[in-house]
């Protein structure tokens, strides 16, 4: 606990992953008080042509009552 799971287009490389790993890990470990090896990231590259069907529907749309912060794109635009 705590489990993060990224996800963003490709052509990041996997230093900016860890780095973006490393600022996560160290925000929710402040923000939750909780210790740096109960969090796990995972950070998936995700084709634009893919996005709709495979973040955007079933995670954003989907799901709007567990966003916390709404993207600013799609039906959802409007920022929480």
């Amino acid at each position: 606990m705590p489990h993060i799971s990224v996800k963003l287009y490709p052509g990041r490389s996997d230093a900016d992953k860890a780095e973006l790993a490393r600022a996560i890990t160290k925000n929710v470990t402040a923000i939750l008080r909780c210790g740096d090896d109960s969090v796990s990231v995972a950070i998936e590259d995700v084709p634009p042509g893919a996005w709709m069907e495979l973040v955007y529907n079933p995670e954003i749309a989907g799901k709007p009552n567990k966003l916390f912060k709404k993207p600013g794109y799609g039906p959802l635009q409007s920022g929480v």
